[in-house]
């Protein structure tokens, strides 16, 4: 009996690529609308108010949905983890984006929306225990290079500053990502991102309330609705497809679909801010869907 329950947990854990491969997909399509949103609202709200405001706005909505569920809590081994990803992913990667778009534009910051695979995988073999093949490796590093090298000749020049802020960025972004995949594995994915909103809401909320704007009457909509997607979208629901892609399909493996990210957000950028979309994009995308599927071929 005790051998068929243990095969029952070590089945319902055990990866599962397709499925982790469909929801990181959606994870990433939404956060492609990260960055041009956090453009958009960065021109009219303080970097620290939007930060601030967005972890609070969804940490109201986790925390209603942890009362109502009520999942097991973490144990004492988790908050750390639970810490880790709200440095990261919560109130780390939000900030320094938001403080790198005052110095340089969205389709310039993608470049390096480009090398979070590589600082989540890398994360991914300290944290997970992962170990993937020299030739996902391989995969992986060229992938990024088509991506940086893309950026960089279609992007605008931008101050050190920015380029340094978006640098630490990414650092904070892939060990969140690899800290709430390993978490995701014990608690659930919406269960990690939805404690750690929670955990950070005590200083996400006073931060809110010393940077709140002494004037709401001059903001636009356009500003309203950017802070209203990266509260509900990029900082909630989009970790919850993303989390549970990791866990599945593998941190390293599907990590590498961030690859795509920077094109879809350029495309988003075309549309939201008119930046141009240019027909070297596509032919760049093609040589990377490449590198995605040989880092999935590879992973394991």
């Amino acid at each position: 009996m005790h051998e068929k329950i243990n095969n029952t947990l070590s089945l319902s854990v055990s990866p599962l690529p397709t499925r982790g491969w469909a929801s990181g997909f959606l994870g990433m399509l939404i956060f492609s609308g990260s960055l041009p949103a956090t453009r958009v609202a960065v021109l009219e709200f303080d970097p620290f108010f939007l930060t601030a405001a967005r972890a609070v706005i969804a940490a109201l909505l986790a925390g209603g949905a942890l009362l109502t569920v009520r999942h097991a809590r973490p144990q004492g081994h988790d908050w750390l983890g639970l810490c880790l990803v709200a440095i990261g992913v919560v109130l780390g990667f939000p900030l320094l984006t938001a403080l790198a778009l005052q110095h340089t534009t969205s389709a310039h910051s993608l470049v390096y929306i480009g090398l979070l695979p590589l600082a989540t995988a890398c994360f991914g073999v300290l944290r997970g225990g992962e170990r993937p093949k020299v030739a996902f490796w391989l995969f992986s590093i060229t992938g990024a290079a088509l991506v940086a090298g893309f950026a960089l000749s279609n992007g605008s020049a931008s101050a050190w500053q920015g380029d340094a802020l978006m640098v630490a960025a990414v650092l904070l972004c892939g060990l969140g990502y690899a800290e709430g995949a390993v978490l995701t594995r014990r608690l659930g994915g919406w269960q990690v991102i939805s404690w750690a909103l929670v955990v950070s809401l005590p200083l996400s909320a006073v931060a809110t309330a010393f940077t709140f704007p002494a004037a709401l009457s001059g903001i636009t909509a356009q500003a309203w609705i950017s802070l209203s997607y990266v509260s509900l979208f990029s900082m909630w629901i989009g970790f919850i497809f993303w989390y549970r892609g990791l866990a599945l399909g593998g941190i390293a493996a599907v990590g590498q679909l961030q690859l795509l990210q920077p094109f879809f957000g350029l495309m988003l950028a075309g549309l939201v801010l008119h930046e141009e979309v240019r027909v070297s994009m596509i032919a760049v995308m093609l040589g990377v869907l490449v590198c995605v599927f040989g880092a999935k071929r590879f992973s394991r």
